[in-house]
């Protein structure tokens, strides 16, 4: 029998911020990268239990899981508790493409009174409270990564990345971190 290989978490033990700023790696979670046209989201909805957001810059949160709007007719759903999200979706009749991107994306949590002034070092969209409220979801990128931000509460966003940018990510945002202390 060959050896299974077991993936290291990549930016393990990890931390950085600064005296106002809070970088933490986000503990595993299920991802699923979703397509899927206007008419099959009652069906979606339903299994996933949560209502799809279908206006840009918006999220829905139901426990654990959320669903984050992308495009026209794409989401990114994350499961915090690691269900099982491919198999919740198989069952459903309606059309859609699911992809299993668990391993893919890893998030790295930034909170804290200077963390606006973090992202925006590197992010050139308004993260101001009235431009990308809580719950306000975007593809973007920062620096030269692209990244799905979702921000969960006034002083608090979460940072999806894949986890080939995940080291500059996270190094970007500490030197960020620290500039945004003085």
């Amino acid at each position: 029998m060959a050896d299974v290989a077991i993936r290291k978490p990549v930016l393990a033990g990890r931390l950085g911020g600064s005296a106002t700023v809070r970088l933490t790696v986000a503990p595993a979670a299920s991802r699923v990268a979703l397509r899927a046209p206007a008419e099959s989201l009652a069906a979606l909805s339903k299994a996933l239990g949560l209502t799809l957001p279908n206006a840009p810059k918006t999220s829905s949160r139901a426990g654990a899981r959320s669903v984050l709007w992308i495009g026209p007719d794409e989401w990114l759903v994350i499961d915090e508790d690691g269900a099982d999200l491919m198999a919740v979706l198989s069952g459903v009749g309606a059309v859609h493409s699911a992809t299993d991107v668990s391993h893919r994306n890893v998030a790295i949590i930034v909170s804290g009174p200077g963390a606006e002034k973090t992202l925006a070092a590197g992010c050139p969209q308004d993260l101001s409270l009235s431009s990308f409220a809580v719950g306000a979801a975007s593809r973007t990128i920062f620096g030269k990564a692209e990244i799905v931000l979702l921000r969960t509460d006034e002083e608090t966003f979460r940072v999806e990345c894949w986890r080939s940018f995940s080291d500059f990510v996270f190094g970007l945002l500490n030197e960020a971190a620290h500039d945004a202390g003085h």
